[in-house]
């Protein structure tokens, strides 16, 4: 027979307590070994600090005594990289809400594209633009060809009035004999 692998094993899952519970240990930890390396005395010495550990989950000095782990040999030798972003956390209380807000490049992009459509748009409607230009020559032209077949549909007009009132008179003449 085959012995079966770890996958059909049923899994066990960690409560959040006791993550918090291990935390809490290896946040204890850390610090007596600091207390240690200050003094040998200062561990057994401070009930208030024990206290302090044991009666609060997450306090200031907790967040900033509290370091990632290093691989390898980051834990040995320090390095300083200008380049390197160390990242920190920032609290609700810390965060400026009233401060001037960054645009991402895509917004900034917009913003322009919308300011110059209301530029583009103010210059058209004062008749500044190459558009603008073309279409009111176009609009002259075609007043200019309303405004002629106006005159020759009232000249027209006349001269069918005139050659109507001009068949009436002979007409009225002719019966008048």
């Amino acid at each position: 027979g085959r012995k079966g692998g770890h996958k059909g094993r049923a899994r066990q899952y960690t409560s959040p307590e006791e993550i918090d519970a291990q935390l809490q240990a290896e946040k204890q930890k850390a610090r007596e070994e600091e207390e240690q390396e200050e003094g040998g005395e200062g561990a057994t010495g401070d009930p208030k600090k024990e206290k302090k550990s044991l009666d609060s989950d997450e306090s200031d000095e907790d967040d900033e005594d509290y370091q990632q782990k290093r691989k390898g040999v980051e834990g040995l030798i320090d390095i300083e990289n200008p380049n390197r972003v160390i990242q920190t956390t920032k609290k609700v209380t810390q965060l400026d809400l009233d401060g001037p807000k960054e645009l991402s490049r895509r917004e900034r992009e917009e913003i322009e594209k919308q300011k110059a459509k209301e530029r583009y748009m103010k210059m058209h409607l004062a008749g500044k633009t190459e558009q603008a230009k073309a279409d009111l020559a176009r609009l002259a032209i075609i007043r200019k060809q309303r405004e002629e077949a106006a005159r020759k549909k009232k000249e027209e007009r006349k001269a069918k009035d005139e050659a109507a009132m001009a068949g009436k008179r002979l007409q009225s003449l002719s019966l008048n004999k």
